[in-house]
């Protein structure tokens, strides 16, 4: 087995999303510039969260090794410090999605949480693309249809939608906040 050296370890074990990035962000602004944080995590939906979040922050996800149920996930702080992490301009709320919904237009619901969030409980119709599936499948979805992201709290919803917009997809929303605290109808096994 192969011994990856980290500067500092930071546990997320038994934290679900949107707790490990949440850390992450903490432990990585005391690191200085090259070095690497080591972050322990049980979440397996953790992992495309962190590639995705680094590329978004322009720090490097350096990989993820799997021991058993613990995902070691490697980042490695951007020389540039002040590197600002992007946010996606385009967010509604519930009560706009929820207006929309009624109304019957013609929307796209994307949930990119993982398949077993999806499975107990999600708005009617939504598409289930987990955020880690996303740059192998969004051709699924139109670049001209009217697509909402939502995903459990609404920091996947965010990166996804700034992946589908820089990919060519011209009406993109980011609802916030995301199922945790969504009221309306929903379907699934809970």
């Amino acid at each position: 087995m192969t011994i990856i050296e980290s500067n500092v370890k930071l546990d997320a074990k038994g934290l679900a999303c949107p707790m490990p990035i949440v850390r992450t962000k903490k432990a990585m602004k005391e690191l200085e510039a090259g070095q690497v944080l080591e972050v322990e995590a049980t979440d397996k939906g953790s992992k495309a969260d962190m590639k995705a979040w680094a590329e978004s922050t322009g720090n490097y996800y350096l990989g993820t090794v799997e021991e058993g149920v613990v995902l070691k996930h490697y980042l490695r702080k951007a020389a540039n410090e002040e590197a600002a992490e992007q946010v996606f301009p385009y967010v509604v709320n519930h009560a706009e999605l929820e207006q929309r919904l009624q109304n019957s237009e013609p929307i796209i619901i994307l949930d990119v949480r993982e398949a077993a969030e999806y499975a107990f409980n999600h708005i009617p119709h939504a598409v289930s693309i987990p955020l880690g599936e996303l740059d192998k499948r969004m051709d699924e979805l139109g670049k001209q249809e009217t697509i909402y992201v939502v995903c459990r709290s609404g920091n996947r919803s965010d990166m996804a939608a700034r992946k589908l917009a820089e990919n060519g997809y011209a009406n993109v929303f980011n609802v916030v906040p995301g199922m945790s605290e969504w009221i309306g109808h929903t379907d699934g096994l809970g």
